[in-house]
């Protein structure tokens, strides 16, 4: 979404969803997205734009990014120009033996020994990353999100959207969770990808926080309280400034003053548009009635402490749907009552008080009957898969991903 300011609280919404690129017939990595924007825009570049879709690198050469370059006012009608680019990239691929592969973390690469860092335009960000963290791990190589930006303006509306949006973090991976396996094993989390995005800067911790950002007032507040502390942080390993750039925040959910959004950024992407429009969609509509106040008073929301959405965020990462929350305060900020629920029931009991449009129908209930992506890969991988059982498994999910289709496991 590159639009600045004008729209206000709603208005406008940028997706941002990311692929591996993989080898058609073993599924490993294949880091040419270099050479996919080359051949789309006739000469090297960090992006292309056509139609209204854009295509973007990103940290490493085996994942592409791809965007909707304008803020849309609804959801309706984005998966079908995904699902058309998504097409539009597999056939610049086929003569190269490659194709685009869903879901959050590759099933078996080894970052430390394959992943290849964009040597391209802006290189000296990365190669800054990459001297300060160490960049060749799962925590940046092999996490691939879908994203969603949510316009604001003013004071007001930025408190309101951000107090709503940390409190429905964590409960992104009951919904979205699609990471359940990693190096070629099951290590029976759901949603693996949130484990090493919280952990891929712990060398400075103000970048990421507790993954669940804290309380904020205002603008100005947060860049004096945020922001210039995370510069302030980052400057003996970053003397030139590289880095001092909003985009640096690693929370799960950042403010992007530029363009006037907060980029949600916990959600694991899923087998198809399709499906990711879906889950958005959902937590967007939470997140508005949070600031309608349906449930609880601003105040009240406001009043949730940290560490205990943090807690929640651990659990629901680990178990997914099936997690179990035992804050009341926080099932009361949902409209639930009692002591404890199944954050798959919350969910469900969320969407049963929406008028959920037919384009997105089908795969929420196949979400809430079947479980998370992650829990029907495992349905089909077992626990303790083989490496041709995966092939097996993720060469269906490429499969979703061309065509549309969703993964029933």
């Amino acid at each position: 979404m590159s639009r600045r300011g004008g729209l206000r609280l709603f208005e406008g919404y940028g997706i941002e969803l990311e692929y591996v690129i993989v080898k058609r017939d073993t599924l490993d990595i294949l880091p040419v997205s270099d050479e996919v924007i080359r051949a789309a825009k006739g000469r090297y570049a960090n992006d292309v734009e056509t139609n209204g879709m854009g295509w973007s690198n990103e940290f490493v050469l085996h994942v592409l990014e791809m965007r909707n370059v304008d803020p849309v006012r609804s959801l309706a009608g984005l998966s079908k120009m995904y699902l058309k680019d998504i097409r539009r990239v597999n056939a610049i691929l086929e003569p190269m033996g490659g194709m685009l592969m869903p879901t959050s973390m590759h099933p078996w690469m080894n970052p430390a020994r394959e992943a290849m860092l964009w040597p391209r335009r802006y290189r000296r960000i990365y190669e800054t990353y990459d001297r300060i963290f160490g960049c060749r791990s799962h925590g940046w190589a092999n996490i691939q999100s879908a994203q969603m930006n949510m316009s604001f303006s003013g004071d007001e509306e930025f408190r309101r959207l951000h107090t709503a949006i940390r409190l429905v973090l964590p409960l992104m991976p009951a919904i979205s969770a699609s990471s359940p396996v990693f190096e070629g094993k099951t290590n029976g989390k759901m949603d693996n990808r949130v484990f090493f995005y919280r952990m891929n800067q712990v060398k400075v911790p103000s970048i990421s926080g507790n993954t669940i950002p804290g309380r904020v007032s205002t603008m100005a507040a947060y860049r004096r309280d945020v922001l210039e502390r995370m510069y302030s942080d980052i400057a003996p390993f970053d003397t030139d400034g590289v880095l001092r750039h909003e985009w640096l925040n690693s929370r799960g959910a950042i403010p992007r003053f530029e363009r006037s959004a907060i980029e949600i950024r916990l959600p694991d992407i899923q087998e198809c548009p399709r499906a990711d429009m879906a889950v958005l969609w959902a937590i967007a509509n939470v997140i508005k009635s949070h600031v309608r106040e349906k449930w609880i008073s601003l105040d009240e929301q406001d009043a949730l402490e940290t560490d205990d959405l943090v807690s929640i965020l651990e659990a629901t990462a680990a178990d997914a749907e099936r997690a179990v929350i035992k804050n009341s305060t926080f099932l009361r900020a949902f409209g639930v009552s009692g002591r404890s629920a199944k954050a798959g029931e919350i969910w469900r009991g969320l969407m049963s008080q929406e008028k959920v449009p037919a384009e997105f129908s089908g795969a929420l209930e196949l979400i809430m009957n079947a479980g998370t992506l992650s829990r029907r890969i495992l349905k089909a991988t077992g626990s303790k898969p083989t490496r041709q059982r995966l092939r097996e498994v993720y060469t269906r999910l490429c499969e979703c991903l061309s065509t549309g289709e969703m993964f029933h496991g």
